[in-house]
């Protein structure tokens, strides 16, 4: 009937599903980016934890700290994660527009990942409705972007973009996976 509460189980099932879907593709997109930055980037087992973005949230987290967590502080965490993955993402294909002109893959790739982060976006607005929860608004998370980044810096920016991309989405699914258990279809 009109007026009725809307049932969390579909949105979150759809989350679900376009999160993992989003999963399978992480790691060909992270692969594909470092390939196309060159060395050191593109050399065997190239890994660089320690850079970070303090524009982007990590997602990291310890498992006590996240189990502690209730369904509307790890849906709030990652609908800002995602939109600033978004706005991450959209400056980071701008990037590789002007670094790998000549890689329609990547440019690709780095489109459809900032396509499916804003389609989880709308899920999770849709689940957070749906459970009475306030929507975080939205925010600038890039503020200024230094746009006299050397090449190097811009890969670098990149390389994090698109690892925390990954590691977003894996716990993303893992938030998700709670939540289908919790409200079953």
């Amino acid at each position: 009937s009109p007026g009725a509460p809307i049932s969390p189980a579909e949105p979150i099932s759809q989350a679900y599903s376009l999160a993992l879907y989003m999963q399978k593709n992480t790691s060909a997109l992270l692969h594909t980016y470092l390939q196309h930055q060159g060395s050191p980037f593109s050399d065997p087992g190239f890994s660089a934890p320690e850079l970070q973005l303090s524009s982007l949230p990590p997602a990291a987290v310890s498992f006590k700290t996240w189990h502690a967590l209730d369904d509307g502080e790890r849906l709030s965490h990652a609908q800002g994660a995602f939109l600033a993955l978004t706005q991450h993402l959209q400056l980071v294909g701008d990037d590789q527009r002007d670094l790998n002109p000549g890689s329609p893959i990547l440019l690709s790739q780095l489109g459809a990942a900032r396509l499916r982060a804003q389609g989880l976006l709308g899920n999770m607005a849709a689940i957070m409705t749906a459970l009475g929860l306030p929507i975080p608004p939205e925010e600038d998370t890039l503020g200024v972007v230094p746009f006299g980044a050397s090449a190097f810096e811009r890969k670098c920016r990149g390389y994090v973009v698109t690892r925390e991309y990954g590691h977003w989405t894996d716990r993303a699914v893992r938030d998700l996976a709670l939540l289908k258990a919790k409200y079953p279809g």
